[in-house]
């Protein structure tokens, strides 16, 4: 899989040509993830007024789909859509109005109020690109849910390109007529510590582990634990792996309880993707799945869900549920 991280603002140029490659690149392996790909956006400037800036183009992306091996496809795919609206525009249709507009013509009667609540996902900028890498359940229940979206978005300042993204934890109920998104609580990582420690600065150039923005953000801020990044750097001497959300962009207590999650006290970290195999694709071998997570215990985890129920181990150490249906949990006590 293609690593890419948050840069600071680059002029348009070679560098911007390369972004828009590992975009394309980014589509694929977005298709082979569960996000069963679709046929590609066009450009993002393709509608409304033209761009000034005629190349090079933001990254081509494609839509996100879930696959049917989902527990329940609809849930994600109505986050997906919303974020996907929110957080991608053509020049010249930036800021919370033509946001709102977008949500809009979802055609889902969705408050139009969730704009307001997008925080990183709407950034003061002519132009965005956006591809969601993962969706995960952060909890799924009869009538409730939370799906925490993990997107990497492009933006053009003028004639400039920054690289970014986040995670948005979207939180949806169920009626009568579906599922709805009733609100969003976007990532928030924090600053950047003046010193990373060893093993987080071990972690982000390990180039066996693929870290989308808002989870290396976390890292970057220093408020991950070290049991955290000990078990990455362990686990990658063995697996590639494909993070989805450490510390940020996920509900802040185990969804449905009262009981504080791992997540936000930065001792926990999920993974989406083994090798290159997607956890929620029923080809992905579940021997592959059931051997990480005995090592993720190995690694010293407390607490590792995932897709499938693992004998063995100390009381309570392997559990599978809905929510873990399609990632791996990795949890540590401190």
């Amino acid at each position: 899989m293609t690593r890419f991280s948050a840069s600071p603002a680059t002029p348009v140029g070679r560098r911007a040509v390369l972004w828009a490659v590992a975009g394309a690149a980014l589509g694929a392996a977005a298709g082979c993830s569960g996000a069963a790909a679709s046929r590609a956006r066009p450009a993002p400037w393709s509608s409304g007024t033209a761009s000034p800036w005629p190349s090079p183009a933001l990254p081509r992306t494609t839509a996100w789909r879930p696959t049917s091996a989902e527990v329940d496809p609809e849930v994600k795919l109505r986050a997906v859509r919303l974020v996907e609206a929110i957080g991608a525009w053509p020049y010249g249709h930036g800021g919370r109005a033509a946001a709102r507009s977008r949500v809009a013509a979802l055609g889902l009667g969705l408050p139009r109020d969730l704009v307001d609540q997008a925080g990183p996902l709407l950034p003061a900028a002519d132009q965005a690109a956006l591809q969601v890498v993962d969706a995960q359940y952060g909890g799924i229940l009869a009538r409730s849910a939370s799906v925490p979206v993990v997107c990497r978005q492009w933006t053009r300042h003028s004639a400039t390109v920054r690289a970014g993204g986040t995670t948005v934890d979207v939180r949806l109920f169920r009626s009568a007529r579906g599922w709805s998104v009733d609100a969003l609580h976007p990532a928030r990582p924090g600053p950047a510590a003046a010193s990373p420690a060893p093993d987080v600065r071990a972690v982000l150039s390990d180039d066996r582990i693929t870290l989308p923005p808002a989870a290396a953000a976390d890292l970057r801020s220093g408020q991950v634990h070290s049991s955290v990044t000990k078990a990455m750097l362990a686990l990658s001497g063995t697996y590639r792996l494909g993070v989805s959300v450490v510390r940020s962009g996920h509900p802040l207590d185990v969804f449905g309880t009262s009981r504080p999650s791992d997540h936000p006290r930065g001792r926990a970290f999920d993974v989406w993707q083994i090798d290159g195999h997607t956890v929620v694709l029923p080809t992905t071998p579940r021997s592959l799945i059931e051997r990480f997570m005995r090592d993720a215990a190995a690694a010293g985890s407390y607490n590792v869900g995932g897709p499938v129920l693992l004998t063995g181990g100390s009381p309570g150490q392997f559990f599978s549920d809905a929510t873990h249906h399609d990632h791996v949990h990795i949890g540590f006590r401190s």
